[in-house]
């Protein structure tokens, strides 16, 4: 009986110590939070039909929903985006409403806002939000589709993304 109760031991030691290393605060948890500036702040929900994921979902193959028009990737600036953040970008619509894949995690939740808008780009900022505090979390990763609208249809202008996270 004592063995058993050793093994028991050892296996919820080696369960509360996975647990516990899945909410510690991550590199990327105390990135401080950026502002955009010069934007109409829009912020619009998740997609309806939402893209379908693929096993790389930075890969410039795109997957629009039903509906969308894919945005050429020459026509869209991913350069402040971390490495292997999805870079899937498609109009709806009339093109006043731009879809992106965003990237979650966990306990975060990802939305976009329209930081600023001219004749030449549309910037666009995917910003997660985390609990300010640790607590237990999924160690996952999620790729919601997210829309924004636009004052006038995108047509050729560049889409421009940035991300940040902040705490709640």
């Amino acid at each position: 009986m004592k063995r058993t109760e050793r093994m028991a031991t050892v296996v919820g030691a080696g369960l509360l110590l996975v647990v516990a290393s899945a909410c510690a605060p991550s590199e990327r948890d105390s990135v401080a939070a950026g502002s955009g500036s010069g934007g109409s702040g829009t912020v619009l929900t998740t997609s309806p039909n939402p893209p379908s994921s693929s096993a790389d979902p930075s890969t410039s193959d795109q997957v629009v929903p039903n509906g969308g028009t894919a945005v050429p990737g020459d026509r869209v600036d991913a350069t402040a985006l971390p490495e292997g953040y999805p870079v899937q970008v498609w109009t709806e619509g009339d093109g006043t409403t731009v879809g992106v894949t965003g990237q979650e995690g966990g306990c975060g939740k990802v939305r976009a806002e329209v930081t600023g808008q001219s004749a030449a780009a549309v910037a666009i900022d995917l910003v997660e939000t985390v609990p300010a505090g640790e607590q237990l979390c999924t160690m996952d990763l999620r790729y919601p589709p997210l829309s924004v609208r636009i004052d006038q249809p995108l047509g050729e202008r560049t889409v421009v993304l940035t991300e940040r996270t902040e705490q709640k």
